[in-house]
Order: C-alpha cells, then sequence, then structure tokens
C-alpha cells in the first residue's frame, strides 16, 4: 500500500514576491526595469517604515513651558504705637498700664483689676479712646472734685470724659471742651471764639449761635456744661 504524498511546501510571501518580479522583469526592458526596481524600492521603504513605527508617523511632542507663579507682593503692615496710660481713683489696682495699640477706658479699668466697690461708674466713659501719657481718674460716689495731677493729664488737658461736675463753658478751654460729646477741635475753636466776641455767655442755649451746634446736639450736651 503505497503512502499517501504530502503537498509540495508552499512558497513564502517573500519567495512568492521574488518570483513576481523575476516574471515580471523579463517583460521589461531598459529604462522601464529601472523605474520598475526604484518603486519596488520606494515600496519595500515605506512598508519597512510602517512596521517599525506601528504604521502611524511619530508626532513631536509639544514642549509647553510651566508658568513659575510670581510670589504675591508683602502688604506692609503698620506697627501699632505702645501707649502708657495711668489708671487712678476708684479702681482695685491703680498705676501705670502699657497697651500695644489701640485701648479705651474699658481696656484700663480690666487692666487696673477693676472698679472699686465704692466707684461713681456713671460718671465714666468707658468706651472713650485712651492716648499715651493720659491719666484717667475714676472718680468715687460723693467725690465732687477730681484731685489735681502733677505733671498734667497728657495732651487733651483734661481727664479724657471724666469730669468732677457740668464743665463752665465760659471757663473751659478749647481742649476741655472737646471732652463733650460730638465736639471736635473745630466746634470747640469755635465756641471759645463766640465766647470772646460776645464777653461770654448767658445760658446754655447760646451755643445755638455758634456755628456746628444745631438743637440735637445742643440736646447732647446740655447736661454736661453750665455758665
Amino acid at each position: 500500500m503505497e503512502e499517501p504524498s504530502l503537498p509540495p511546501p508552499r512558497p513564502s510571501p517573500a519567495d512568492r514576491a521574488r518570483e513576481m518580479w523575476d516574471d515580471y522583469r523579463h517583460h521589461l526592458t531598459g529604462p522601464k526595469l529601472a523605474l520598475a526596481g526604484l518603486g519596488l524600492v520606494i515600496v519595500i521603504a515605506v512598508a519597512a517604515y510602517a512596521v517599525t513605527s506601528g504604521g502611524q508617523p511619530p508626532r513631536p511632542e509639544a514642549i509647553i513651558p510651566m508658568a513659575t507663579p510670581l510670589p504675591a507682593p508683602a502688604v506692609p503692615t503698620a506697627e501699632p504705637t505702645p501707649i502708657l496710660v495711668h489708671a487712678a481713683g476708684a479702681v482695685l489696682s491703680p498705676g501705670v498700664y502699657l497697651f500695644s495699640g489701640e485701648a479705651r477706658v474699658l481696656d484700663l479699668v480690666e487692666a487696673a483689676g477693676g472698679l472699686a466697690a465704692d466707684a461713681d461708674y456713671d460718671r465714666v466713659n468707658l468706651a472713650n479712646i485712651l492716648f499715651d501719657g493720659q491719666r484717667v481718674y475714676i472718680p468715687r460716689l460723693g467725690e465732687a472734685v477730681i484731685p489735681p495731677a502733677v505733671g498734667g493729664s497728657g495732651p487733651a488737658g483734661g481727664e479724657a470724659g471724666l469730669r468732677s461736675g457740668p464743665l463752665d463753658l465760659n471757663a473751659a478751654t478749647a481742649e476741655q471742651l472737646q471732652s463733650l460729646p460730638g465736639v471736635g477741635p473745630a466746634i470747640a475753636e469755635a465756641i471759645v471764639e463766640h465766647r470772646r466776641r460776645i464777653g461770654g455767655f448767658s445760658s446754655v442755649d447760646g451755643l445755638l449761635a455758634v456755628s456746628g451746634i444745631g438743637p440735637a446736639k445742643l440736646e447732647q450736651i446740655r447736661d454736661l456744661v453750665a455758665v
């Protein structure tokens, strides 16, 4: 019994391409042969490039420079000005106290241990702003006259909103008049100038003749002044 014969091996793609080229070359002569060879070389080169590059031409990576953020400009901050203030009168710990910046009479009273039991707190303006070199005297109940301070009481010339009684309109200085609510330097100077021009106030209502003082402001200070 004869063994079945195996089919001849199939030629590889390269062998088939070579055979096809040989058959084709027999029909070409001269310049046509040279052009066909050049075309084959180009086709082979393109095919090899497609295999090595995955079929896609390389794309250059875009280089995007990273922007370096500029540091935020430093905002200058004003250093608070320290102030020394003297707490006197009806406080638990009278003395001189240092504050690092703006403070009020309430802060000074707390620093001095609080008001004494006999303090007349109805006569104290706890919201008043303190200034350097000031002396704040807290009056006691029934105390009519505030003891004078040796060395003065700061640039305001008074006790920063604390008075032993109504302010005399015919004797008060411009600095003392500024301790009245709503009375600034301009109005205080106007009061002094009007008093000089008329020879003195005859009543508190005479303040209505001063520039800058109307009925509402007069009612604010009526109980705080006298003639």
